[in-house]
């Protein structure tokens, strides 16, 4: 895109010569592409008819049972996170946090557990990328937990998807940890989601992205309407941890649509314009849809980045429905509604950004803009371990993603001249020597990726 004139030479480095010397890094990673190519649409109608094949996976059905209920579906997914490890050398640790709860929608005192495959990083560990999905399921009771529930695309889908990502993305390795996360206790309260924030925190986790998968495998509405070449991402305006203060200043200087969240939806919208073949991210601007959550929320409430994957056309026939025909017409949620092609460009939307979340730096920490009554902008930013450089972005104030950038190949401040503070967003972005690149930082608490310090307790784990 031509830049306007006033834009045409908008920064002043330190040493303008040096920047001439370095130039960009090419930002082309054919890995991404590799990733993208390996999902198989076959693996994931595996993976759902195994889950369907359970009968029910409702959060208070049988543990025991070795063919039916919530324990049953739980164990094989931890077999399946097993066969993978073996097929990659040991390279992901299976790991089952869980918690007793007893609560609105759960009477009796119920073992609410997550199955976890971790991929440990090679060089930044303790930096985490997440992919979740829920494996329980539901009809129209919440609290019947006998009936049949295939929960075919709600949300075996996004289990699938899990699964998938894990297989396709142990084949290589990363700088940082990919954690692959089945979760238990969606449907009666987001409650699988906040053992694994608990866990995250007790842990240390410094969570980077939280992508969670939930009713991503149908492509025709409700109405009829076929859509397969779009999903949402829905992410939080402003973030559930922000202080009074930290408010204060958001509503005065801006802030409101450039939480972590939303710039990482921004950044999944990115790498499937480069790297997927007709398949568009929709950008929501809402925590989840109207009236709704998922397992993303309990991740936003202990104040990591995270956004909600869903598929662009819900079918709300097929979403916590008895099975039955009524008028002609099928209601319940089962495997004929998934269509295994569009879950498979889903999938590669998680595993392109997946990679290159976890081979990017870490997205820079203190970054400041200065410039009141002045026709030129200072962008500050504190040093990223392993980057080669960064980026200065800028876009309109009603612009929905960023639409300027310049290469800051050296040192922690840019000047960009003419470019008045009091007209734009910015943000800043690390990149290595190689090509990958962070998520755009705004600045102040409103955009920091930073995580909270950990946890005091560490919940209980088997």
């Amino acid at each position: 895109m031509r830049l306007p004139l006033v834009l045409a030479a908008g920064l002043l480095l330190a040493s303008p010569a040096l920047a001439a010397e370095i130039p960009a890094p090419s930002t082309d990673q054919p890995l991404l592409r590799a990733v993208a190519a390996d999902v198989d649409p076959r693996a994931l109608e595996s993976t759902i008819r195994s889950l369907v094949g359970f009968g029910t996976r409702h959060t208070l059905s049988d543990t025991r049972s070795e063919t039916r209920g919530i324990g049953a579906a739980r164990r094989w997914a931890k077999g399946r996170f097993e066969a993978i490890s073996k097929d990659c050398g040991g390279c992901l640790t299976v790991e089952t946090p869980s918690q007793t709860v007893t609560g609105r929608r759960v009477p009796n005192p119920t073992e609410v557990m997550d199955v976890l495959a971790i991929q440990k990083g090679t060089t930044d560990p303790d930096r985490v990328i997440l992919i979740a999905g829920h494996i329980d399921s539901r009809v129209t009771d919440v609290m019947d937990f006998t009936s049949d529930a295939p929960g075919a695309n709600d949300d075996a889908s996004g289990v699938a998807a899990v699964i998938e990502a894990a297989r396709v993305l142990s084949k290589h390795r990363f700088p940082a940890t990919l954690v692959f996360a089945v979760l238990s206790g969606e449907e009666q309260g987001l409650l699988g989601g906040k053992v694994l924030a608990d866990y995250a925190r007790a842990h240390g986790w410094k969570v980077e992205a939280d992508l969670n998968n939930d009713i991503v495998g149908n492509s025709r509405g409700q109405s009829g309407v076929m859509n397969n070449t779009q999903v949402r991402v829905f992410s939080e305006g402003t973030k559930a941890v922000e202080t009074p203060e930290q408010a204060n200043g958001r509503r005065y200087n801006g802030g409101e649509v450039d939480s972590p969240s939303r710039n990482l939806a921004r950044f999944l919208d990115g790498l499937a314009d480069r790297y997927l073949s007709n398949f568009d991210v929709v950008m929501v601007y809402r925590t989840d849809r109207y009236g709704r959550g998922g397992d993303q929320v309990p991740l936003l409430e202990a104040g990591y980045p995270a956004v909600r994957v869903t598929e662009a056309a819900e079918n709300y026939d097929r979403q916590h429905q008895n099975l039955r025909t009524e008028n002609g017409k099928a209601y319940g949620d089962v495997i004929e509604g998934v269509d295994f092609a569009y879950l498979a460009q889903v999938t590669r939307l998680n595993t392109v950004a997946m990679a290159s979340l976890a081979s990017a730096p870490t997205p820079p920490q203190g970054v400041k803009i200065e410039g009141a009554v002045s026709p030129d902008t200072k962008v500050s930013w504190t040093a990223t371990p392993g980057a080669a450089g960064h980026r200065v972005w800028w876009r309109g104030t009603t612009d929905p993603t960023w639409r300027y950038s310049r290469w800051v190949p050296t040192g922690t401040t840019a000047t960009l001249k003419d470019v008045v503070i009091d007209d734009w967003f910015f943000g800043v972005s690390s990149v290595t020597a190689d090509g990958w690149e962070s998520p755009v930082v705004f600045p102040g608490p409103a955009g920091s990726f930073e995580s909270p310090p950990p946890a005091a307790a560490t919940p209980a784990s088997k």
